[in-house]
């Protein structure tokens, strides 16, 4: 798996006698990039070439589990050239197995895709599919159950976005891609979705209109708004002439919200 390039001053690695350092450093350069960086001298190779197997093959397997869409969009020369550049030369910041998959998704962030025919999409997918183990291992508590007593406290209470609900938005219809769908220019509008985990632990993804998203967007910026507040202020955005009508349309938007778990109330306003 990747290693981190030097170690922290309180490993194991960091407190060994300095020439063991310096050969388990020529060992895992070699490890990353066996085609350019030599063998350690004293290695039988044979016993070598199955460690550099092991290990390759296990961060692959691992991957390919994490990013399936991406896996079976790439043949398998494509993938492991893929595998291999990131062993190569993504630096991570966890030995974790559980974060491999979120460095790998940073990695895909950063690299010049257009020189390694590569689709332009690619980084927005493997968000896309690194979001639902992000959330499966996200610790947050779910936040206590809330039912309100009637539409004005729905409208009139404080609330806040559950921490297990995440407003997403892309370039790329990433929830539409697969082997029969490449697009090769995104679309003029934005694919906007809701992540959320559920109380029984599964991970569940839907689409947002504009207006769901734009809300969500509002209550992360400022928690412990009214659900009147946030209405009104989506009103004045979108220009409209009866502000008192959008908010009593909004009301099953922030009613469906708060049944889904997504909404939550922080305190009653005054």
């Amino acid at each position: 798996m990747p290693t981190p390039d030097r170690p922290t001053a309180d490993t194991p690695i960091a407190q060994a006698p300095a020439r063991l350092r310096e050969q388990q450093f020529e060992l895992t350069r070699h490890l990353r990039d066996p085609q350019s960086i030599p063998a350690p001298p004293g290695i039988e190779e044979r016993r070598l070439a199955v460690y550099r197997e092991l290990l390759f093959n296990n961060l692959a397997g691992l991957l390919a589990g994490s990013f399936p869409v991406i896996r079976r969009l790439l043949d398998d020369g494509a993938w492991r050239t893929l595998v291999r550049d990131f062993y190569r030369e993504h630096r991570c910041r966890s030995p974790l197995f559980t974060r491999i998959a979120g460095e790998f998704t940073d990695y895909l962030a950063q690299v010049p895709l257009h020189e390694r025919d590569l689709p332009a999409f690619l980084p927005e997918l493997a968000h896309y599919e690194w979001v639902e183990l992000a959330l499966q291992i996200d610790e947050s508590a779910a936040p206590a159950p809330w039912t309100p007593a009637d539409e004005s406290d729905l409208v009139d209470t404080g609330l806040a976005l559950s921490p297990l609900a995440w407003p997403l938005a892309y370039r790329w219809p990433v929830h539409r891609i697969g082997p029969d769908h490449r697009p090769d220019t995104p679309p003029d509008t934005p694919t906007l979705l809701l992540v959320r985990r559920e109380r029984d632990g599964n991970v569940r993804f839907s689409e947002l209109s504009p207006l769901a998203f734009r809300l969500l967007q509002l209550l992360e910026a400022g928690p412990g708004a009214t659900g009147r507040t946030l209405l009104l202020a989506l009103a004045v955005e979108a220009g409209s002439d009866d502000a008192s009508a959008f908010v009593a349309h909004g009301v099953p938007l922030l009613r469906q919200m708060q049944a889904s778990g997504v909404l939550t109330a922080t305190s009653s306003a005054d």
